[in-house]
């Protein structure tokens, strides 16, 4: 491990000074002797694999955790016991993977939640409508501030979250995977704020798996590995590949595994496929046994609806779908499930993982009516336990016990668990939805592996992604999808990123029709 010298100072820019923090968790030593600053006007991204410590010393910064050695500065003073109130009300806010809401309160009220402007001993309710309005104004999320927030989807309470962060104008601003539950137009918001507050001289630190996101937005860049700094580097002095190698220690190129493609009968086949909602439009498909065909396209293109068609999650009302030969007049999840088919989907929150259950109930979820597992009617405890640790020791998931709440995992962990059902059913088609969807690089490649392994297995693999390198790197063929319907498939030599991006837009021509962009 490199021993780096401590971070050099600039009190005219540096705002937040960690210094020597070192972080224990019962026998887990979290973070060790780690030391970073972060400068008013620049944009400060955290990068290391899940428990390399990222969050942990945001958790410190922002006053959620305390350190069990070392200090932190705020222009240059020490700040001594540090609470998130007290962070708060000296300029430091944060945005975190866990929510802070409260679900029967509005958005108005979440946004103000502790800091209500008073008059006369009761709350002003005309300057909160009047701040919040303002506040999503600016942001330009679209989203009702008299809601209730628990009546809000994942990506709105997100936004919630940025926009209570935002309310008082913060000095230091930490974003713990902000992206991560937005789609590309809301993300798109958030990177404009995010550079007109780096010109108003905010301090920004910014945690991401995405290497886009460090490249289009970071000046400086900390690389934490197994709770150490591994590197302080000036992110347009290093390219992504290097920064790749710092974080997992070893070659980019040992990332994507070499897939030997077999092409066996057609295992999955959609002719003429539309659904009920207009997200799915005459799309007709096939995926072979033994090799793995990609799905790409933008964010709302229909990629993902075409995945759920095929599950039965959404209602097919013209085409035909057949798996291994087989029509299926009315698929559902069950019927789909019972064929061998497998759907892996890409929010794994909320829909691949019940978070507050264990590992093994997690991990069961789909093969619970297998005479293996089930008998009369009672669940045999004992061979749950027994194929589930094996699925976990084959996927190498690291959890405490078999009973731990999966919710308390790391994202890669958790996306483990989640490909860890396929293993406990015969199943030969997998319907995978952005597999590697905000985990670590170190995880990217064991589920890359998995993937792999399952396709020279002799499964089918239709692989949904809008990580363009999985589909080039994985994938024999893909197809291209936009506003519900197929735009192209590629193949072999065809399959290169200028002609997927190609196929993903629709640009107007000179006379007024509508072409492709190329």
């Amino acid at each position: 491990m490199a021993n780096l010298p401590a971070p050099s100072l600039n009190s005219e820019r540096d705002v937040l000074e960690l210094c020597n923090i070192s972080k224990r968790f019962s026998s887990v030593l979290a973070l060790d002797d780690v030391s970073a600053t972060f400068a008013r006007g620049e944009v400060h991204a955290l990068v290391g694999e899940n428990g390399a410590g990222k969050s942990t010393l945001a958790h410190i910064a922002a006053g959620s955790l305390h350190p069990d050695a070392g200090r932190i500065l705020l222009d240059g003073t020490e700040l001594r016991h540090l609470t998130r109130h007290g962070a708060r009300n000296r300029g430091v806010t944060a945005v975190f993977q866990e929510f802070s809401l409260v679900p029967t309160l509005s958005v108005r009220e979440n946004l103000y939640l502790g800091r209500e402007p008073a008059r006369a001993g009761f709350v002003a309710r005309r300057p909160i409508a009047r701040g919040a309005d303002e506040i999503l104004e600016r942001l330009g999320f679209s989203i009702d501030p008299a809601a209730p927030v628990g009546s809000l989807g994942r990506a709105e309470q997100q936004m919630v979250e940025i926009a209570k962060a935002l309310l008082e104008g913060p000095s230091v601003l930490i974003l713990d995977e902000p992206t991560s539950a937005l789609t590309e137009r809301d993300a798109e918001h958030l990177y404009r704020i995010v550079g007109e507050l780096r010109s108003e001289g905010v301090a920004i630190v910014y945690i991401t798996h995405r290497m886009e996101e460090i490249r289009r937005l970071a000046d400086t860049a900390t690389i934490l590995r197994d709770g150490h700094v591994i590197d302080r580097v000036r992110v347009a002095d290093v390219t992504d590949d290097r920064i790749v190698e710092l974080m997992v220690g070893r070659a980019v190129s040992d990332l994507f595994p070499e897939v030997r493609h077999r092409h066996g009968d057609v295992a999955l086949r959609l002719e003429n496929v539309s659904t009920a909602n207009g997200r799915v439009r005459d799309v007709s498909i096939e995926v072979r046994a033994g090799e793995i065909v990609g799905l790409a396209g933008l964010a709302g293109s229909g990629k993902r609806h075409i995945a759920r068609a095929c599950m039965g999650l959404e209602r097919v009302v013209s085409g035909t779908i057949e798996v291994r030969g087989e029509r299926v007049a009315r698929p559902t999840p069950r019927s789909m499930i019972r064929r061998g088919v497998c759907y892996l989907p890409g929010d794994r929150r909320a829909e691949g993982l019940v978070m507050p259950r264990s590992v093994r109930e997690n991990a069961s979820l789909a093969a619970l009516d297998l005479p293996s597992l089930c008998r009369i009617g009672l669940l045999r405890l004992r061979a749950e336990l027994r194929s589930v640790r094996g699925v976990v020791d084959k996927l190498r998931i690291r959890t405490p016990s078999m009973n731990e709440p999966v919710g308390t995992l790391s994202g890669g962990n958790q996306q483990k668990v989640v490909f860890a059902r396929a293993l406990l059913r015969d199943m030969h088609v997998f319907l995978v939805e952005e597999p590697t969807s905000g985990i670590d690089v170190g995880s990217r490649a064991e589920i890359y592996r998995f993937i792999r392994d399952l396709c020279e297995g002799g499964a089918a693999v239709l692989l949904v992604s809008s990580d363009l390198p999985e589909i080039l790197h994985l994938a024999s063929r893909a197809y291209v999808v936009h506003r519900g319907q197929l735009r192209a498939e590629l193949e072999g030599d065809e399959l290169t990123e200028v002609a997927v991006v190609g196929n993903f837009f629709e640009v107007e021509q000179p006379s007024g029709a509508i072409g492709v962009q190329q």
